[in-house]
């Protein structure tokens, strides 16, 4: 809901909801970079390497049930075993990997173990923040690395295409500069452990530190675990004035600092879910 006009009508800054993928067997598809892992091969036969990829944009919880699966481990193993994974994370995270298991394909033997995994996922996504052009983009903005990889979670899971996340990240920056809760439905489905593009004005007023509806500035942590394509528009983001965006229908994302265009905006995504056209404004 905007609470920043006048009008009383409920709108949301985003209505696009990322679908949850399915952990359907050790390998997953998806979006992800290579990254190489030393194959331990057994002296009677050559080892033929499994891989897990971890798509862009996955939970921790999404990432450790594929652990669990891959690994054909107990439901809840690697979650548990964080304790022990001594993994390198800044102390903003506070112990949390979320936004830290970096998206990349990882192979797996019989020796890999969810410390070991958990352990190399940081230490990749350590190196990959630490590249320029993505290092350069904290200092930029006057903000953390914790912070930046934070936005670029909410870009990861807002955008709908890579060409749209520049342009998403600008409307976060113009939103903090002013002062303005960020208004977005993807934190509300990460405090819901859910995706939908669905979002009703109650569950708006949830008390949640993930409510962005309700509380100022960043969540407590990252969403989702942001690939670099996210980073690098964090770095960069687009030139423009845009508060708000709305993706009407697939390839139609509009952007716009009007809140009444952003009305209209919604009321066409709304008459395409509905499958019919938006009724003439009387």
């Amino acid at each position: 809901m905007q609470r920043n006009t006048p009008s009383r009508r409920i709108s949301r800054l985003t209505r696009r909801g990322r679908v949850a993928l399915g952990l359907t067997g050790a390998v997953l598809a998806g979006t992800a970079v290579a990254v190489s892992l030393l194959t331990i091969h057994r002296d009677d036969a050559p080892a033929v390497p499994r891989t897990l990829v971890i798509p862009e944009g996955w939970r921790s919880g999404q990432i450790y049930a594929a652990i669990d699966k891959a690994l054909a481990l107990a439901p809840g193993t690697t979650k548990q075993s964080l304790a022990d994974a001594q993994l390198n994370l800044p102390s903003a995270a506070e112990g949390n990997p979320e936004g830290y298991l970096f998206p990349a394909t990882y192979p797996i033997d019989e020796k890999t173990t969810p410390q070991s995994l958990l352990a190399y996922m940081v230490d990749t996504a350590n190196k990959r923040f630490d590249a320029a052009p993505v290092a350069a983009g904290p200092q930029r903005h006057s903000m953390s690395l914790y912070q930046a990889i934070t936005i670029a979670s909410i870009v990861q899971a807002e955008a709908a295409s890579k060409a749209d996340m520049s342009k998403v990240a600008r409307v976060v920056f113009n939103r903090l500069e002013r002062g303005m809760p960020l208004q977005m439905d993807s934190t509300l489905n990460y405090a819901l452990n859910r995706s939908t593009v669905r979002t009703s004005a109650e569950e708006t007023r949830m008390d949640s530190p993930y409510n962005s509806y309700q509380r100022m500035g960043l969540p407590p942590t990252p969403i989702d675990s942001p690939g670099e394509d996210a980073m690098r528009a964090v770095a960069n983001p687009a030139q423009g004035d845009w508060l708000y965006f709305v993706t009407v229908k697939p390839g139609d994302t509009r952007f716009t600092a009007d809140y009444t265009e952003h009305q209209r905006n919604v009321e066409e995504f709304n008459a395409h879910l509905r499958g019919s056209s938006p009724q003439p404004a009387k």
